[in-house]
């Protein structure tokens, strides 16, 4: 690969983007925001603030998965929005944010496949969860995650700068796809890594959710076609999907702009994924939450709805 190869396919990925009036993806991408950001700052504080909720496991990486979605979210509109206006980042800002993206959407995938863990263990062995499990160690946990996830961006980071070392001007397009792709063109096994480390979490994932129904099968709490314990089972899978999609969708578009340079298909694929799959499970997620979990539900009613009589009474 020559230098130049990222700069090209950058002006063409733009060139493309402004002639098919793909800018038009940014409305989307506003909306699914706006409505994910309206709704998880509230439930973070709920459970950050309410000794109650703080002390649960699932309830302390639920707040995590909050968090990395805004981080994930803001930078993700940032990107979209630039790309779509046709602004040009600093190429020191668009590594960062590339880093910080990618570090963010690994801290979620790998915090919600530790929600499930943590499930398995809760059922597997009851009498012993609070002592294999604490809420101190849970926190030490999810610090772990945040180091481990963001092992992966600094490795990238530090290939792109290897890459880009003698290149220091902004880019037309700031793009994750189009920074690995350049690193795959020097056979940088991106690739193959991201494939292994996705599937590795959906066999961890699939085996808790096949141990999970073997314990608990004889116990009555699936019967039903309408058991809450069915319904649980199947809004956590259909997140759990929504999830861990957009990765793979990645990896497919990455195999395939590798073996055929197809710039209008890629541009489509990459935007549908950025600007909706990536979004959906985002969006979902705190409302599911607030649906399924009455303790979450309660407190959050506590918080918005009780300061209504206070204020009526103060205005008496």
């Amino acid at each position: 690969m020559n230098q130049p190869f990222i700069v090209n396919i950058s002006e063409n990925w733009n060139n493309i983007m402004m002639s098919r009036h793909m800018n038009l993806f940014l409305i989307p991408t506003v909306l699914l925001t706006s409505v994910t950001l309206l709704v998880n700052p509230i439930l973070s504080l709920c459970i950050l603030c309410f000794p109650s909720l703080r002390q649960e496991n699932r309830y302390l990486l639920l707040a995590n998965i909050l968090f990395t979605d805004m981080l994930f979210l803001t930078i993700n509109l940032t990107m979209v929005s630039c790309n779509s206006m046709g602004l040009h980042m600093p190429h020191w800002l668009c590594k960062f944010m590339m880093a910080s993206m990618v570090m963010a959407y690994s801290t979620s995938v790998l915090t919600i496949t530790l929600m499930v863990v943590d499930t398995y263990v809760a059922v597997r062995w009851p009498l012993r969860y609070k002592e294999i499990f604490t809420p101190s160690r849970a926190r030490k946990i999810i610090m772990s995650l945040w180091v481990l996830a963001a092992g992966c961006p600094i490795s990238l980071l530090v290939m792109f700068e290897v890459v880009m070392d003698h290149y220091k001007q902004s880019l037309p397009v700031c793009l994750v796809l189009i920074a690995v792709l350049s690193l795959e063109q020097r056979k940088v096994g991106v690739h193959s890594f991201l494939i292994s480390a996705v599937s590795l979490c959906t066999v961890l994932v699939v085996y808790c959710y096949i141990h999970l129904y073997i314990i608990t099968k004889t116990s009555g709490i699936w019967r039903g076609r309408y058991s809450r314990a069915r319904m649980t089972l199947l809004a956590h899978t259909l997140l759990l999907m929504l999830y861990f999609v957009p990765p793979l969708v990645f990896a497919v578009e990455l195999a395939l702009l590798k073996r055929d340079n197809s710039d209008e298909v890629g541009v489509w694929i990459n935007l549908v994924n950025m600007c909706v799959l990536m979004l959906l499970p985002r969006c979902c997620t705190p409302y599911l939450y607030i649906l399924r979990y009455r303790e979450i539900y309660r407190t959050v009613q506590r918080v918005l709805w009780k300061k209504r009589p206070q204020s009526q009474r103060s205005a008496a």
